[in-house]
């Protein structure tokens, strides 16, 4: 490379300076895509020990001009959501980054519980956006059991220990404290709300918090997200023209025993139907 003194001798200066010396803008991009919850042999899940090494990888680059996160999940595991809130918000602070959400088709419920981390929201016109609430589900079999004449043979030491019990009749008691449960939960989901959002949130609150979905131009309406963009715009508008999108992704995996592998891969496969149930229901929700 020739000395910067030649250069200026030759006349081609500045323009070529700049070029050698001023660092590019990039931005750091992690994606969080799918159920939030641990992972099972066949299907993927969004949680802390998952997402922690790409978050502390994004937030590592000196230079990053800021940190964005591309949303597209129904939600799931409410103490998954807020520890990986917790960690992407300490990062921030702690490097001094400012940090902004992308929603792509569903950002709702625990999804919208990572967006809330951010500190600017953008969504697409079609994106769903919200469902702040808490919900549990199940099935019961007692009829079933004694249609094939099945006995059910419980022992617990403490009362609740086998609260909502799929194979008992379902008991009052149970279902008031889980509706207790639920209600603790969700107050700590509208704390965030209200912490993060604050007085851009436009709509009534008791119908924000109601779980209700929202989409795209109305979310921003509702105060739930700041505007409708896409990452290249947005970036390009607040770094310019020549910013950079470095994508944070996982380290790829080799299977080193595939026959160990597809032995246990036998082994779990009721417990993966239904995790597959279970995801494919959340993702319905939004019509997915």
């Amino acid at each position: 490379m020739p000395a910067i003194s030649n250069i200026l001798e030759k006349g081609k200066s500045l323009p070529l300076i700049r070029k050698l010396v001023e660092p590019v803008p990039f931005v750091p991009v992690v994606r969080l895509n799918g159920v939030i919850g641990a992972a099972a042999r066949f299907r993927s899940g969004l949680s802390l020990e998952a997402v922690a090494p790409l978050l502390e990888k994004a937030f590592s680059f000196k230079d990053a001009s800021a940190v964005a996160l591309i949303i597209n999940s129904p939600g799931g595991a409410a103490t998954q959501s807020g520890l990986m809130y917790k960690r992407i918000r300490d990062l921030a602070e702690e490097k001094e980054k400012k940090v902004y959400a992308f929603a792509e088709d569903v950002t709702a419920s625990g999804g919208y519980m990572l967006a809330l981390a951010a500190d600017e929201i953008y969504v697409h016109e079609a994106s769903m956006v919200g469902s702040i609430g808490v919900v549990s589900g199940g099935f019961g079999f007692p009829k079933a059991m004694e249609k094939i004449g099945v006995e059910r043979r419980l022992y617990t030491a403490g009362e609740s220990k086998a609260m909502l019990d799929p194979f008992s009749p379902e008991k009052e008691d149970d279902v008031e404290r889980i509706k207790v449960l639920q209600a603790e939960i969700h107050e700590y989901f509208k704390s965030l709300v209200r912490e993060r959002r604050g007085d851009k949130l436009k709509e009534a609150r008791k119908k924000l918090f109601s779980g209700d979905i929202w989409v795209g131009k109305q979310a921003v309406r509702a105060g739930l997200v700041d505007e409708v963009g896409d990452i290249r715009t947005v970036l390009r508008r607040d770094f310019g023209d020549k910013v950079k999108l470095r994508v944070v992704e996982p380290p790829k995996r080799f299977f080193s025993r595939p026959g160990a592998f597809l032995g246990q891969a036998a082994m779990d496969l009721p417990d993966n139907a239904l995790s597959a149930v279970e995801e494919r229901a959340l993702w319905s929700r939004f019509g997915l």
